[in-house]
């Protein structure tokens, strides 16, 4: 059985104040959670340690560069990351696609970084809203499959998220059958590729507007095994119930 994991991307949101945050969500997890995972900015990952205490809460990094070291200025690395306590990083996301130009390419490569210093990837996925109307998602979505995954991957460094990029901070969701079509195909997809016995316990989320409304309907959907979750997870009232749907 995949265990499900809610896991929650800060974005360039939070500082000192937003910690209470942590401290009001670990007091109203359910007896049994998933998996959690809270992705803060870099600055706040080593203070958030310490307020997670004994809690059953990871933390992972927005992003790390696919060197170990060296002349990058304003890069963090995998190692960094590490050693300030993440665990998971997610690399790929439509936001660094767009807005830094990152290619599969430049994705895979990070991946394999994060992979080397011991970090579970979540390799994020997704059509524009013009990719999906020209009936292109499943061909997008294969192809940064194929490209940002390296061949190496297994069920412990590997979650894969996908986003479509017209419902990120829209408000707006596709329906539970499209989504369910693009889960069962990247099921289809890395089965084919990594074997099915492989792939059956690598975890696909979904991410895009997710909140408690629509959270437990989401979850009920074919292969859908968590939720990557933007602005909902910024308050503990919201993520934690979240969580509880997923529970």
């Amino acid at each position: 059985m995949r265990r499900k994991l809610a896991a929650g991307n800060w974005k360039m949101n939070g500082g000192s104040a937003e910690l209470t945050e942590i401290r009001h969500l670990t007091g109203v997890l359910p007896d049994s959670p998933p998996d959690i995972l809270i992705c803060p900015p870099a600055t706040l990952i080593d203070r958030m340690r310490s307020q997670i205490g004994d809690a059953p809460v990871a933390l992972g990094g927005q992003d790390c560069h696919n060197k170990k070291s060296g002349a990058h200025t304003g890069d963090i690395s995998a190692a960094m990351l590490r050693d300030a306590g993440a665990s998971y990083v997610i690399l790929g996301h439509s936001e660094r696609r767009a807005d830094h130009g990152e290619t599969d390419a430049i994705v895979k490569a990070k991946t394999e970084a994060a992979w080397a210093e011991g970090l579970t990837a979540i390799v994020c996925v997704g059509e524009t809203e013009t990719q999906r109307d020209a009936g292109q998602a499943l061909e997008v979505v294969g192809a940064q499959l194929a490209d940002s995954i390296p061949a190496d991957a297994t069920v412990e460094n590997l979650v894969v998220a996908y986003e479509p990029v017209w419902a990120i901070g829209t408000g707006r969701t596709p329906s539970l059958e499209e989504i369910a079509q693009v889960h069962d195909f990247m099921r289809g997809a890395l089965a084919a590729r990594f074997g099915a016995d492989a792939a059956g316990g690598v975890r696909l989320l979904y991410g895009g507007s997710v909140k408690p409304g629509n959270a437990t309907e989401i979850f009920a959907v074919s292969n859908v095994d968590g939720a990557l979750v933007g602005g909902a997870s910024l308050k503990a009232s919201d993520f934690g119930a979240i969580i509880a749907a997923l529970a």
